[in-house]
């Protein structure tokens, strides 16, 4: 009888929990519905206040705020492009505010806001730019704007780019456990910091080149809009002169030191308003709810958007991989559907699973010879990322784009010597002479080393034979400029690896024009309906919006730690993670 009533309070609980739930989505579905349908009224003399706190992701997000019961929409980069591109021509919008800082998002993004704001900038109206704290990414970005400004006591980093990586060899040892490394491709590097001390001479090649290239793009981009030499620049950067707001604002970095107070006063000024009265500042997200005059008549005629985001892996989808399953089944439907008639794949992958990247390529390539298949290349698109790309008709991506690493690699470990140490024997008994092959609790044998090795082999030559056949090069020349190595943007357009530069937009634009378009719509790939979004969102592990939370900024570095546990099989990725500040 004890256990009847443990059992059935036990199955009252869990039914009022999964209630209490139900009821919870259901009031902040109620209250995104009720608060769509309220639009800003958007005032005579607004700014459009930029300020990019938030990862700036390829595609707009939505999730529950339990406290406020409501739907937070995250803009994606399109929707602020878009934004952007409407404020230009809005005549209740005066001007753009830059409130800046640390800047979270990758390069390519921040050229495709910068290009944009460029562009913003012929209308003749004004973009003003303030932080406290410049990084190198975010004074990139605030260069395009007609005054630069910074609190006093405030600081710019002006140092030149670093890129530190970590080795574990002497680690793994420490504790027993040894690598089992198979790669195809001297600068497949994803595997040097489990098998040596320091990075090799290809690694360190590499990495020296590509970040050249996109430190040599962000110093001319600087030059060009604040006036100061290219030469000017490196030797600020390597006499570490611009430490100071001072020094800031004597070599013409910053055009004044000015608080907060002060910058809200002069965007009056420039809005035209009195400074009695309220600044019409406008975020974003509110703008973004605003009705926009449609420049086109409505058309049947369609252009799909596939988005292809995060590391790629077999099965479905989630909120940040690729899963070949759901890409593949989007990639179908749309090349069945008679209204689309061009596809832009827009990408920013670091790879992922070789046998994923192989079931997705062959969409791509059934795509390609039925549509007109454009790619769409965004902060990172490389080793399985770029192995997706391979097909496209053209290949658009911004000079500051990570991509290439056209190489494989197995990645085992043993941890035999680790299991000895904390006194642990293991007992192995198999039906065959292999059947525990690549097992973590011993080692391989010669000849089991030679047969993944071969996997490996097989596996490269598959995917130069891929890219050969996709860019119009021959096998050799593919393999002279794969082997893993990493390219930028700037560097891959040289060798033959993109076609031209530019974000989403132009790659929309291109498909327009092949697929002899001149009225259309965009359709975006796979579909998300917000509520079911929401609800994901909402049953999740909080575990993770906690740590996210505590590591703010650092959080990055945990995700890509956790993302090691998601190698599985022979994999096509990239060998480390960039994150410029």
């Amino acid at each position: 009888m004890k256990d009847f009533f443990k059992y059935l309070f036990a199955g009252l609980i869990g039914t009022f929990i999964a209630l209490g739930i139900i009821v919870i989505i259901v009031v902040i579905a109620i209250a995104g519905i009720t608060s769509e349908g309220d639009t800003e009224e958007l005032k005579d003399n607004s700014i459009l206040h930029l300020t990019f706190k938030d990862e700036i992701s390829d595609r707009s997000s939505v999730k529950p705020n339990l406290s406020a019961f409501s739907i937070e929409k995250k803009a994606g980069l399109s929707e602020t492009i878009k934004a952007i591109k409407n404020a230009e021509k809005d005549e209740h919008i005066k001007g753009i505010y830059l409130d800046l800082g640390m800047l979270s998002g990758g390069m390519a993004s921040v050229e495709e806001i910068r290009t944009t704001l460029l562009d913003f900038k012929k209308s003749g109206k004004f973009i003003i730019s303030s932080a406290d704290y410049y990084t190198h990414k975010s004074y990139y970005l605030a260069s395009v704007a007609d005054s630069v400004f910074m609190t006093p006591q405030g600081e710019i980093q002006f140092t030149g780019l670093s890129a530190q990586i970590m080795m574990y060899k002497n680690l793994l040892e420490k504790i027993g456990i040894e690598p089992e490394i198979i790669r195809h491709g001297k600068f497949k590097s994803a595997v040097e910091p489990f098998m040596l001390e320091q990075i090799s001479d290809a690694n360190r090649e590499q990495t020296s080149v590509f970040m050249n290239s996109l430190w040599n793009k962000i110093l001319l981009g600087i030059s060009l809009e604040r006036n100061i030499s290219v030469d000017s620049l490196k030797m600020y950067a390597d006499n570490l002169i611009i430490r100071s707001d001072k020094a800031a604002l004597s070599h013409k970095f910053i055009d004044g030191l000015i608080y907060k107070d002060e910058i809200l006063d002069k965007l009056k000024t420039l809005s035209g308003i009195k400074k009695k009265d309220k600044l019409n500042l406008i975020s974003l997200s509110d703008y973004s709810k605003i009705p926009q005059t449609k420049d086109k008549e409505f058309s049947k005629d369609k252009i799909a958007v596939i988005y292809a985001i995060g590391e790629i892996q077999s099965g479905k989808s989630k909120d940040e991989t690729i899963g070949s399953e759901t890409l593949s089944a989007a990639l179908r439907k749309v090349r069945e559907d008679s209204t689309i008639k061009a596809i832009v794949l827009r990408i920013n992958s670091p790879g992922g699973s070789a046998l994923a990247s192989e079931i997705i390529w062959r969409e791509t390539l059934l795509m390609k010879n039925k549509k007109p298949f454009i790619v769409s290349m965004g902060d990172v698109a490389a080793s399985g990322g770029y192995y997706i790309a391979v097909n496209a008709d053209t290949i658009v991506a911004e000079p500051n784009t990570i991509t290439g690493s056209i190489g494989v690699f197995g990645l085992l470990f043993n941890a035999e010597g680790l299991m000895k140490t904390v006194g642990v024997n293991v007992s192995t008994v198999n039906t065959n002479s292999h059947s525990d092959i690549g097992s973590p609790l011993r080692k391989m044998d010669t000849f089991e080393r030679s047969i993944i090795q071969k996997g490996v082999e097989d596996i490269y030559q598959t995917f130069i034979n891929h890219v050969a056949e996709g860019r119009k090069m021959t096998v050799a020349q593919v393999d002279s400029i794969g082997q893993g190595r990493v390219w930028s943007g700037e560097n891959a357009k040289s060798i033959g690896l993109i076609d031209v530069f530019g974000g989403l937009d132009d790659a929309i634009l291109i498909a327009a024009g092949k697929a002899k378009l001149t009225n259309y719509r965009i359709v975006k790939y796979p579909e998300k309906d917000k509520y079911t979004e929401m609800f994901e969102k909402l049953m999740d592990d909080s575990e993770e919006t906690a740590i996210q939370e505590k590591l703010g900024s650092a959080y990055i570095y945990y995700k890509n730690l956790e993302s090691v546990k998601n190698i599985n099989g022979v994999q096509a990725r990239l060998p480390f993670f960039i994150d410029i500040k």
